[in-house]
């Protein structure tokens, strides 16, 4: 059985993004000893399952939005660093975040090799495609959003959700993305500032169909079983990466399209 726990992104607190003030660096720390990853470390091999660790990092001068995957026996099996990171109102995260430098990277687990990506990261569909053509077997989103403090009638979760069924149904792979919920309201440079998170923690399979979901208001516990020999077999079988052509997508690794 894969058990594998899917924590929100920067869970140790309060989303502090929302303003860009120098006295919330004092909330990072290094990888190396750190408290939070000790302690999940502890509770990974007391429950026999997998835990990746969403915490602010330092490391010397440079600080990242990173995870820890932590195995079933509390090993650590490593870090990844967010790749994109987005700024806007009430998401400052380049003030705080560099970008990470770790690249995509799978994780093998007791139970299954995962990709790990964090939140806007789970908006571009290479960091998905990268992910699983390494061979993740599961994808996972730990996540802070929610409403958009200059346009309160901006709703982002329906397409934040098609978003990542879209990745699940494109790579053949289940999918759990992990919300915040609740209000959060931070004294800023201009004044307060608030979101709403919205929830809807969701689990998707393999054809990007919702299995679990979570409402927009209370804490729950998201649960789904899958065969992942039998989801391996049909990606196979789908073809969607035996008919890949590497040799005509070197447009993406342009900023402008132009070759």
């Amino acid at each position: 059985m894969c058990i594998i726990s899917n924590f929100q992104e920067l869970f140790e607190g309060y989303y502090f993004c929302q303003a860009q003030r120098e006295d919330y660096f004092q909330r990072a720390k290094p990888y190396k000893d750190h408290p939070t990853i000790a302690r999940m470390q502890t509770l990974a091999k007391e429950l026999g399952v997998v835990i990746p660790v969403s915490f602010f990092e330092e490391a010397n001068t440079a600080h990242y939005n990173s995870i820890a995957i932590i195995d079933a026996d509390g090993t650590d099996l490593g870090i990844y660093r967010k790749s994109h990171i987005p700024d806007g109102p009430g998401y400052q995260e380049k003030f705080y975040f560099n970008p990470g430098d770790t690249g995509f990277k799978v994780f093998q687990t007791k139970f299954a090799k995962i990709g790990v990506a964090i939140c806007w990261d789970q908006w571009f569909p290479e960091a998905a495609r990268a992910m699983v053509l390494q061979g993740a077997e599961v994808l996972f989103y730990p996540t802070a959003i929610g409403s958009e403090p200059q346009d309160q009638g901006l709703d982002s979760r329906d397409h934040w959700r098609r978003v990542m069924q879209g990745h699940a149904g494109a790579n053949v792979v289940p999918l759990v993305a992990s919300n915040r919920i609740g209000k959060e309201t931070i004294e800023t440079e201009h004044g307060p500032s608030q979101i709403t998170f919205y929830g809807n923690s969701f689990i998707a399979g393999p054809t990007g169909e919702i299995v679990a979901e979570a409402d927009d208001k209370t804490e729950a516990v998201l649960v789904a079983k899958f065969d992942l020999e039998k989801i391996k077999s049909k990606r196979q079988s789908w073809g969607v990466f035996r008919d890949r052509r590497p040799d005509l997508y070197k447009v993406l690794l342009t900023m402008d399209g132009n070759l």
